[in-house]
């Protein structure tokens, strides 16, 4: 680790590619700033985005330096396949999450976010626990964005990990305070352009002076059977399968997605999501494979961190010019994803708690939304450096976040296309799949013997679940059916009996199965429906405009939305994606 101490900055070379960095994105936010800003647009930008910003707001934040730091993770761990793995089903979750994005904006063209949906829908329940579900996983994100500036930072300076969470947490909370959402969105665009071009240049140097490719033949000594099969079945149980359920959870339960898809233009989803898909596969992959050539060359990162993989790779290998490079790379990829993180959870205390339960939607004020909104991302940006001194694996946390979020995915979605599910139904099914996906998680309970076999066969139903929310998105229920059993069918030979042993993927795969599982049990023999056109007049606008806030929600018994008349096919069956709201 000779080039670490050789290769690292001065404290006045760091602070000054810090000030560039974090000074040029607040120049750009003030040119967007307004005297008299509007509580619509600090959270959505009036819905209005157009294809370029949104398909690089959409890519850099889903880039985010976690998502760097744990693919190279992935393939120093897995061999090749790990970066493959990680990239490629989180490049198609994005791709998998845009016929669902588009029925969410057909049935809520004005919402803020997926929770305010919630409530207009089932009521405050599925509302607070969508709106907490997100609160969690965005602390989480931000602490591990944190995270990842701080081993930055430590590692290419004389700071201490400390300063540099610091550092990082008040360049993106200079920027992002004032305009919220919008500053983030236009931000984004500058960051994924000078992401690309970095990865474009740092990657192949990288390399090329670790003599690639004599050290993948020099270096297979390294190697663990496993690390050495491309299609390795330890890689694929522990990363690929884990992260597949994992990435679809983020892609339906995360608001800083969904901000976004409320946010672009109606009829520029499909290529917003479709160009995000490209942009996150080839960055990701492109550096995950540093992973993969710092496991080929023997490399040790760091304290023995896999955190400090890319960070330690850099400085050996890269010029000053360049490592400065990689530098704003790094905190380019963090800063787009944290302030998403931050428009998010600000949107969420504006619209879901202010607005909707402490004020009311008709008496809610703007200025005070915007107060709560500002208020938020100081408090969030607190307690995420607090946190991020706990220094925790950033893979561990991605997987955990998405697993989590498994429990939510098919009420969530249900809720969109099925009259019958109620609020009822939404709220038993999501704290019984979090009851199963907890112990089977952390291995509180023993899975040896009878236990195991229940969770095997639990595990086995999710897979049906996630394959076939997958294929309803794009070709409906008929077909998500099949391939659901086919999958089910396929999968139960091999899987129960040892599927158990693999804690992480099979935790993922309870939440999903037993959140489907209630839902629908609880849902199936319901006779009243539900009328979707009424939640497009039950959210909108705060700032005075298209809302009918007038329309109340029901106070029934069980928390749902009611109308005398049904509205869904007559088998009870989720409509097909294309479905329009009725």
């Amino acid at each position: 680790m000779g080039g670490l101490e050789t290769a690292q900055f001065n404290a006045l070379v760091v602070v000054g590619l810090l000030v560039f960095f974090y000074g040029g994105t607040f120049l750009i936010s003030t040119r967007i700033g307004k005297k008299e800003e509007n509580a619509d647009g600090y959270m959505t930008a009036g819905n209005n985005i157009g294809f370029g910003i949104s398909a690089a707001s959409m890519t850099a934040t889903w880039i985010w330096a976690a998502s760097m730091y744990a693919s190279a993770t992935s393939g120093y761990t897995y061999g090749i396949s790990g970066p493959i793995h990680y990239g490629l089903w989180g490049a198609l979750m994005i791709l998998f999450i845009y016929p669902f994005g588009r029925r969410i904006r057909a049935v809520a063209p004005k919402a803020h976010t997926l929770a305010e949906v919630m409530y207009a829908r089932h009521g405050r329940s599925s509302q607070l626990m969508l709106a907490g579900s997100n609160v969690v996983g965005s602390l989480i994100s931000l602490m591990s964005n944190f995270i990842a500036g701080g081993v930055l930072i430590s590692m290419l300076s004389p700071f201490t990990f400390t300063q540099g969470v610091f550092a990082v947490a008040a360049g993106v909370l200079l920027y992002t305070l004032w305009s919220g959402f919008r500053a983030s969105v236009l931000t984004d665009f500058v960051q994924v352009v000078a992401m690309l071009g970095a990865v474009a240049v740092i990657v192949p140097f990288i390399f090329l002076a670790a003599d690639f490719p004599a050290a993948f033949e020099t270096g297979a000594a390294h190697l663990t059977a496993e690390q050495g099969d491309f299609f390795s079945s330890v890689a694929f149980m522990e990363q690929g399968a884990p992260y597949i359920a994992a990435v679809l959870a983020y892609a339906i339960g995360n608001q800083t997605i969904a901000q976004r898809l409320f946010a672009v233009k109606e009829d520029l989803i499909k290529p917003t999501f479709i160009t995000a898909t490209i942009g996150y596969g080839a960055m990701v992959i492109g550096v995950g494979m540093l992973g993969v050539l710092a496991l080929y060359l023997g490399y040790e990162p760091v304290g023995g961190d896999p955190n400090n993989i890319i960070p330690g790779m850099a400085a050996e290998y890269l010029p000053p010019v360049l490592l400065g490079l990689f530098f704003i790379m790094i905190v380019g990829a963090l800063s787009s994803t944290a302030d998403s993180d931050l428009a998010a959870l600000s949107s969420i205390m504006m619209a879901d708690v202010y607005g909707q339960n402490v004020a009311g939607k008709e008496k809610a004020d703007p200025k005070t939304m915007l107060l709560v909104g500002r208020i938020t991302m100081v408090v969030a940006t607190a307690l995420a450096v607090a946190f991020a001194s706990l220094q925790l694996n950033i893979l561990d946390l991605l997987v955990f976040v998405g697993a989590l979020w498994g429990a939510l995915v098919f009420p969530v979605l249900a809720s969109f296309y099925w009259d019958k599910v109620s609020g009822k139904a939404f709220t038993t099914s999501v704290l019984a799949a979090l009851a199963v996906f907890l112990p089977v998680r952390f291995g509180w309970i023993s899975v040896d013997g009878a236990f195991g076999i229940v969770v095997d066969v639990l595990s086995v139903i999710g897979i049906g679940v996630v394959l076939g929310l997958m294929v309803f998105g794009f070709f409906g229920a008929r077909a998500a059916k099949i391939v659901g059993a086919a999958a089910v069918v396929v999968s139960a030979p091999f899987a129960i009996g040892s599927l158990h042993e693999y804690a992480t993927l099979c935790g993922s795969l309870v939440a999903y199965s037993v959140s489907t599982v209630i839902c629908w049990a609880m849902s199936v023999r319901r006779r009243e429906g539900f009328d979707f056109g009424l939640i497009a007049q039950r959210t909108g606008d705060f700032d005075g405009g298209s809302s009918a806030a007038a329309v109340p929600v029901s106070a029934a018994a069980d928390g749902e939305a009611r109308v005398p008349s049904p509205a869904g096919d007559a088998d009870g069956d989720p409509e097909p994606a294309g479905t329009s709201a009725k």
